[in-house]
């Protein structure tokens, strides 16, 4: 398998690159990054002799149908993917080579679903898979697991926690756009918008996170996981960065037109607040609480076997460039086996066999802590 990260030589795209060089039957993983500095690589990919960096532009549709027909496989984690999405996609589907990304913005989505990729990818017989990295990726591939053993599904929770000590660059940009108007949520059996950052609540999370407070964010899974499990009433999604401090803020900045992306006049220069923002919480000063080093996905899943209510929960805390990177690979190694057949733009719970993935992720040291609850429905 030959393999075409787009941005490669960041933090996610390097998770991806590192479980692939392991991989037997991978032959080349090309990093493809508009700054391709090999000193920016972990150890292992400098020194790989599968590996090869090259530059490219994202804007450059063109070249990147030309790069992307030497691939197998495009693995795009070039975000923040409201912008990356849709272009990265659109040249893999001209170029002939099946697509994956580990887009967390809803909009990228939206876009993909509803716009013409779906059918050319279809036409051309490719696979444009969305949303392949820990959330949406694993929890969407958890909610089809548990799904399948149940008879019914009514509710489904997906709750994330990210410190601030994991982040940098366009995760950052993700991280306040999530926040922003209103986010799709899915509620009572209809998609709605709901005010991005509002509804607080407080979850258990693995140590070493703890208690966490969660808010509204404009994630993938409202619109995706009521397409492939049917019947399921809610689907809600909440996450959180921590410590607390730095979600708080945001709410203060959203609140006070720090977040705006309308531009205003500075001493005669036009000045988008959103931007200035972005570039200082990318240089949050030393000494200030960052949170350790680890991130946290929570599933829940209730529904109906039998005459028994069944809540599912699982729980997991890791990092998050191996924890959004392997999963990305994985997809890959399924897709180039043959594990993965529907053809045009998909969603990971619909399209990635459950046990196949998780046997997988399992085997490469993940840990999930599952819950399995029931309750009898009293019949007269």
């Amino acid at each position: 398998m030959r393999a075409f990260i787009m941005g490669g030589a960041g933090g996610m795209g390097q998770g991806v690159a590192r479980d692939l060089i392991k991989q037997g039957g991978v032959k080349t993983v090309v990093l493809g990054d508009l700054y391709p500095d090999a000193q920016r690589l972990a150890p292992k990919l400098r020194e790989s002799e599968k590996v090869t960096l090259l530059k490219i532009d994202i804007n450059d549709h063109g070249g990147m149908v030309e790069a992307f027909k030497e691939a197998d496989v495009v693995i795009n984690c070039a975000g923040p993917f409201y912008r990356t999405a849709v272009p990265v996609a659109k040249a893999a589907v001209e170029a002939g080579v099946n697509y994956i990304d580990i887009c967390d913005d809803y909009e990228g989505t939206e876009i993909l679903f509803n716009s013409d990729i779906d059918a050319l990818a279809r036409e051309a017989g490719i696979t444009v898979l969305t949303g392949m990295g820990s959330d949406p990726g694993t929890n969407n591939v958890l909610v089809k697991y548990y799904a399948d053993q149940l008879d019914t599904v009514e509710e489904v929770y997906l709750y994330w926690v990210v410190a601030i000590a994991e982040l940098s660059g366009a995760a950052w940009d993700h991280s306040l756009h999530m926040t922003l108007g209103k986010v799709p949520q899915y509620i009572n059996g209809e998609l709605v918008h709901v005010e991005g950052g509002s509804d607080v609540i407080a979850e258990d999370f693995l140590e070493p996170l703890g208690t966490c407070h969660l808010r509204y964010v404009g994630h993938p899974q409202p619109l995706t996981i009521p397409k492939y499990i049917e019947g399921v009433k809610n689907v809600i999604i909440k996450g959180g960065l921590i410590p607390l401090w730095v979600d708080e803020l945001i709410k203060e900045q959203k609140e006070t037109g720090f977040l705006s992306k309308e531009p205003v006049d500075v001493d005669g220069a036009r000045v988008v607040p959103y931007e200035l923002t972005l570039k200082m919480w990318e240089k949050i000063p030393e000494g200030r609480d960052k949170g350790p080093q680890a991130s946290g996905l929570k599933v829940i899943v209730k529904g109906q076997r039998g005459n028994k209510k069944v809540k599912y929960t699982a729980d997991m805390v890791g990092r998050m460039a191996p924890g959004t990177g392997i999963p990305a690979s994985i997809a890959a190694l399924m897709m180039n086996a043959g594990d993965v057949t529907e053809k045009g733009v998909v969603a990971p719970e619909g399209c990635i066999d459950p046990h196949k993935f998780l046997a997988a992720f399992i085997g490469r040291g993940a840990k999930i802590h599952q819950v399995e609850e029931t309750s009898s429905i009293l019949e007269i």
